[in-house]
């Protein structure tokens, strides 16, 4: 059961209330965690330092959430492999001496940290189950080869085949996510966002009854247009759109 993310009514110190806040999001968001294939540790510390929203050194990560040094060590290196937490120079040092020690701070743009961590995961899942998916489709295919006659090798090389295509399909689509930079992600899923559902809806529908090559090369047109052409190109469009469906 996920931790609730309220804090007791009857506190009123406003920090103890906005910190009891952020540790049942950190329970609640490391919970949830291990249904994305994240360790919950990693998780907890990540959405507490975001919700920080400024550095804090191993130990405040490990006495805020309860871990122990390993944990919150472990846990600390695994959000930078992954590309949501960086090391900084410690805070608050005023009058020490020697050089500054070691603080850990999210990445503070959300698209920048979601783009690494897609990244992350292609690189981890996706990519070795396309390896694996190759020598499978290639080993059905010479056995289907060898024996010309069988209808279960026959059966089976197609659907690896196809099932390869399709995940080929999608992991290609998951490697355009960290490619983007992160404002351009963020315009394209704002656009998307300020579209209705049923706008998208006839937009594929429309693409799913037009010829293939008279999309691809309307996409591949407007992709090598400069700024300026596009605008033109598009308010052009537009008016022949509008009279047409009159």
């Amino acid at each position: 059961m996920a931790a609730s993310t309220s804090a007791p009514s009857s506190t009123t110190d406003p920090a103890v209330r906005a910190e009891a806040i952020r540790r049942g999001l950190a329970e609640a968001w490391g919970a949830m965690g291990a249904s994305w294939g994240v360790a919950p540790a990693i998780a907890r510390v990540h959405i507490y330092l975001m919700a920080r929203g400024e550095p804090l050194t191993e130990r405040e990560v490990r006495e805020a959430l309860g871990l122990s040094h390993r944990a919150a060590s472990l846990a600390l290196d695994a959000a930078i492999r992954w590309g949501v937490v960086e090391r900084v120079a410690e805070p608050r040092r005023v009058g020490r001496r020697g050089p500054a020690g070691t603080a850990y701070a999210s990445v503070g743009d959300h698209f920048r940290w979601f783009g690494r961590v897609i990244e992350h995961r292609k690189v981890l899942e996706g990519d070795p189950i396309i390896e694996v998916l190759e020598r499978t489709a290639a080993d059905a295919a010479a056995a289907a080869a060898e024996y010309v006659d069988d209808p279960e090798l026959a059966d089976l090389r197609d659907w690896l085949a196809t099932f390869l295509w399709f995940v080929r399909l999608f992991n290609r689509a998951i490697g355009l996510v960290p490619v983007l930079e992160p404002t351009e992600l963020e315009r394209v899923l704002d656009l998307l966002a300020r579209i209705p559902d049923d706008t998208i809806l006839r937009l594929v529908r429309l693409l799913g009854q037009l010829p293939d090559d008279d999309v691809l090369a309307l996409a591949t047109g407007l992709s090598k247009l400069s700024p300026t052409a596009a605008r033109r190109s598009i308010k052009l469009m537009a008016g022949v759109v509008r009279t047409v469906g009159r």
